[in-house]
């Protein structure tokens, strides 16, 4: 049987990185077992998802490369799902309740006071028809329950293990709200159902919802798939994360210069009991992917461990792969010379447009010393110039005027690029060439040849 694997998103907020790492999760245990990757977005809260943010989500998904077999839209399914309520209703599966939010709170802070777990009562299933007609004369309209099975219910969680629960010890779920709009429950089973979905990979927080679930697959006469809950991420602090309290989001870190790669590396593998190592692909990532390795501890995103994974990406990545990028910047001199030489000095890619000013501008340099200056530019070979040519040049200059060490190597270095760090000298000198650099040898900006 194909694995079929979903992600589920409500458009409701820009997804943050807690979202994306179980998006990268179902779509890397989907091409891992050469599986299918459904995006569906769950729509069915008209008041707050928008279209903007369904748009924000599928941008996010592309940008990592986590493209979709299928995109389905719950907005869309709504009469499949009245189709299934009303089979629920004539099986006797799901029941009109009229207690009003207040009479609920009332009852679960009863209940609490009681040292008794707030479960519902079930007082809906016992209601005369006359009741219910008094409670609709008040104006109340029904809010529907599915009947929960009082028996064991049993899954193999593939993170957690074996998981059990007993149906009298949760509450008949509210599948329909009184205004008619559909909770969670129903249409992610119904729609589970419908599209095949063999593998459910998502957040421990909906552990319960699963043993709820369970029994509504088997009232749909189907039959459930295989879970599989992770651990929530937090932030490094420990502090859970929301698509509403501004938590760290995809485009934040795309616009902070994070590559799409190394958010994959870092969130495939945090939490896991694998390394985390930069990845340069999603196919390898994904043959290195098993959802079984996850840990069960919480894990905590660490921007810093973020930035680290960032830089040795950048450092392990062929020139082939971001010429495009050079070109996308009008950065007209950047080749493959220039990519070697300054990539170990990259925290993010957008470094490479000071860089490529400071190797091909006109700029201003250091120059303390103008008589030293001019006579280690006597002393510059001539061209054509390699990775070679710098101890060419330095040996002369040491035999030359006996200088050596830092009272060498720091003024040639602030002469040449007019500040005290950076890529190694030997790879800087024959991008500059010579026409720069004897230019700013005598501390003159240089017209752009």
């Amino acid at each position: 049987m194909m694995t079929v694997v979903r992600f589920a998103p409500s458009p409701t907020g820009h997804l943050h990185v807690g979202n994306i790492r179980l998006a990268l999760a179902n779509w890397l245990h989907a091409r891992s077992t050469e599986g299918r990757f459904i995006l569906r977005l769950d729509d069915t809260d008209s008041e707050r998802s928008t279209l903007e943010f369904a748009k924000s989500i599928e941008k996010d998904l592309k940008w990592l490369g986590l493209e979709w077999d299928q995109l389905q839209q719950q907005s869309t399914r709504l009469n499949r799902y009245r189709e299934m309520l009303e089979i629920l209703k004539s099986t006797g599966r799901v029941y009109a309740c009229y207690e009003t939010s207040e009479e609920l709170n009332y009852k679960r802070r009863r209940l609490r006071s009681q040292g008794k777990p707030p479960i519902y009562d079930r007082s809906g299933l016992s209601l005369s028809l006359e009741k219910k007609r008094e409670y609709e004369s008040e104006g109340r309209k029904p809010h529907w329950r599915f009947k929960l099975d009082h028996k064991d219910i049993f899954f193999h969680d593939l993170v957690r293990g074996p998981v059990q629960f007993h149906g009298s010890n949760l509450s008949d779920p509210v599948l329909v709200r009184g205004d008619g709009t559909y909770l969670y429950m129903l249409p992610s089973a119904v729609d589970d159902v419908d599209m095949a979905v063999t593998d459910v990979i998502r957040g421990e927080d909906h552990v319960v919802n699963t043993a709820v679930q369970i029994q509504l697959f088997e009232a749909l006469g189907a039959t459930p798939p295989t879970f599989a809950h992770t651990p929530l991420l937090t932030d490094i602090s420990g502090k859970g994360l929301s698509k509403r309290i501004g938590s760290i989001t995809v485009n934040s870190l795309r616009e902070d210069g994070v590559e799409a790669m190394a958010l994959n590396s870092y969130l495939a593998n945090v939490g896991m009991s694998d390394s985390i190592v930069p990845f340069t692909n999603l196919d390898t990532l994904a043959l290195n992917f098993d959802i079984g390795h996850t840990g069960r501890g919480t894990p905590k995103f660490d921007p810093e461990q973020l930035q680290a994974i960032n830089v040795s990406l950048l450092q392990a990545t062929p020139f082939e792969d971001v010429n495009e990028r050079f070109v996308e910047r009008g950065l007209q001199h950047a080749n493959a010379d220039f990519w070697c030489a300054v990539r170990p000095n990259l925290k993010k890619f957008d470094d490479v447009i000071f860089w490529h000013r400071i190797c091909f501008d006109d700029i201003e340099t250091v120059v303390d010393d103008v008589s030293f200056a001019s006579a280690v530019a006597d002393l510059l070979p001539a061209e054509p110039w390699d990775h070679t040519t710098w101890k060419e040049w330095t040996d002369k200059i040491k035999e030359k005027l006996g200088c050596k060490g830092k009272d060498l190597f720091l003024p040639l270095r602030l002469a040449l690029s007019g500040i005290n760090y950076g890529p190694e000298l030997k790879l800087l000198l024959p991008l500059i060439g010579i026409t720069r650099v004897l230019k700013r040898l005598k501390g003159k900006k240089e017209s752009n040849p």
